[in-house]
């Protein structure tokens, strides 16, 4: 199975990519590798129309996608025909998260995010996505095209990962099910302003 790390989008008015930002020392996306090589991952790549990433030596993927100049988010999973997982490159792993991660099997698409209750280390109030597992690609760009569809007709609030994940499982829209993915509940979670860093790096030490 291919690791896709999804390194589109950034901070509001920042100039460094929050991929990029440390953690500890490191840069997140970096981080991620490690972990992903360390539990036996070889084939990994990060998605992204920037040139930035070119130094972690895996592979940048670029597709063509309005992500970010009003298209749609799921316009960001690289498209392929291979099992793949599809991992967010702005979240800060624990190694357990990824050997999780790693080493849950599917036979069509898993998904993996927080859930509550939350741990005491766990820096947010919120549940956050994490990453898609997917074996059939066929199924999850059918569900990719329903949910856009579903939005454009005002049937979904949103269209991020809750909502995709929704349309992937037949689960009520707009209802989030916090007991049908597979949970990590940790201090793993996304940096959606720099103030996150000092937040995680506290609960991590």
């Amino acid at each position: 199975m291919k690791y896709i790390i999804m390194c589109g989008g950034n901070y509001p008015k920042c100039e460094q990519l929050r991929h990029l930002s440390l953690i500890l020392g490191e840069p997140i996306v970096h981080r991620t590798i490690r972990f992903l090589r360390e539990c036996g991952v070889k084939d990994i790549a990060i998605s992204s129309n920037h040139a930035d990433f070119e130094k972690f030596g895996v592979p940048v993927l670029t597709h063509e996608n309005n992500y970010g100049n009003g298209g749609y988010w799921t316009e960001a999973f690289y498209p392929t025909n291979e099992p793949t997982c599809y991992i967010f490159g702005d979240v800060i792993f624990s190694k357990a998260a990824i050997k999780t991660i790693v080493e849950t099997n599917t036979n069509s698409i898993e998904f993996f995010a927080s859930a509550p209750p939350f741990s005491p280390r766990y820096p947010k109030r919120w549940a956050e996505p994490f990453a898609f597992k997917v074996q059939n690609q066929q199924y999850f760009r059918v569900c990719i095209d329903k949910a856009e569809e579903l939005y454009r007709k005002k049937k979904l609030n949103r269209l991020i990962s809750w909502e995709l994940w929704q349309v992937i499982k037949g689960t009520p829209l707009n209802d989030i099910d916090y007991t049908n993915y597979t949970v990590i509940n940790d201090y793993t979670c996304d940096v959606d302003k720099p103030e996150d860093l000092e937040k995680i790096e506290r609960v991590m030490l």
